[in-house]
């Protein structure tokens, strides 16, 4: 991509869609319970994003088995990870939830390590000592230990294990095609929980219904659209270098549309922990080992 202003564009938009749904999907919990707004967003974006794909005739999975991966990386990677995240909206910030969840760069390295056997370089382990002393601080002097912290450290560990599996079984299948029904099959599952765990809160009128919408269209289906074409056209490490952003945007709308507070221990350990991100993801220039791609909510 030749033109840095249009890169430079494209990184803010995606980035900021991505940081930008936690402090909407906080608003949306007045209107929807937790795992019925979310199921209802992935299901949505799903449906729509399966229709383009049959439209567009893209190769759809010939086998079960394969179908079945796709199921299994739609229920870690939208299910688990955006469960987990809108639950702990209920008693944490949309800023605090944002920086934990992003936090899963740094769990890529270590599960990469323990359960692939995957080799990462010195600035990388840098990367995740410094992103998790950012979590210390974070967590030591501002984070209350409400339900909601652990529920943010459980999105983080099911969006690394759903990278991890898309880095195993990803070339299995057309990006587009998975990418719409891992959100449909997640959707999906995040309705029945709905349907037997939750008690339903659903309140239906222009605000509501306004929400649901964003958070489908612009923050699920544009914001992959716009990340995919940037890990087409650029170098997949130096792209994923700027994942450090949604965190910031996310404490930056919550801070905007909830007039929730950014401490200093917040600023200082939220701060490390982009750094720790950034170096996680900084692109060697004659890799023989890629980084896992990223596939996000």
């Amino acid at each position: 991509m030749k033109n840095k202003l249009i890169f430079a564009f494209l990184i803010v938009t995606t980035t900021s869609l991505m940081g930008s749904s936690f402090a909407v999907g906080k608003i949306g919990l007045s209107y929807f319970s937790p795992l019925l707004l979310v199921g209802l967003r992935f299901t949505l974006a799903g449906i729509l994003m399966a229709a383009f794909i049959l439209l567009f005739k893209r190769t759809h999975p010939k086998s079960l088995a394969d179908w079945l991966r796709m199921a299994t990386i739609g229920a870690v990677q939208t299910a688990g990870v955006m469960g987990a995240i809108f639950l702990s909206l209920r008693t944490i910030t949309a800023g605090e939830s944002a920086i934990l969840t992003f936090t899963n760069p740094l769990l890529v390295v270590i599960f990469g390590t323990l359960l692939m056997g995957i080799h990462y370089r010195l600035v990388q382990w840098g990367g995740v000592l410094i992103g998790f002393a950012g979590v210390f601080i974070t967590m030591g002097s501002h984070l209350n230990l409400e339900a909601g912290t652990l529920l943010g450290f459980i999105s983080a560990i099911s969006w690394a294990i759903g990278t991890l599996l898309i880095k195993k079984w990803g070339v299995l299948f057309d990006t587009w095609v998975l990418t719409a029904y891992q959100m449909l099959f997640g959707g999906l599952i995040l309705l029945a929980g709905s349907a037997l765990l939750e008690d339903h809160l659903l309140v239906i009128n222009a605000t509501s219904i306004s929400i649901l919408l964003w958070l489908s269209i612009p923050a699920s289906i544009i914001q992959f659209a716009i990340w995919f074409f940037l890990l087409e056209k650029e170098h997949p490490g130096k792209v994923s270098a700027f994942l450090f952003l949604a965190p910031f945007f996310g404490v930056i709308s919550g801070w905007l549309l909830l007039d929730e507070q950014v401490g200093w221990s917040l600023a200082i350990g939220g701060a490390l922990i982009f750094s720790g991100i950034f170096l996680v993801n900084w692109p060697e220039k004659q890799a023989k080992q890629a980084l896992p791609e990223k596939v996000l909510p």
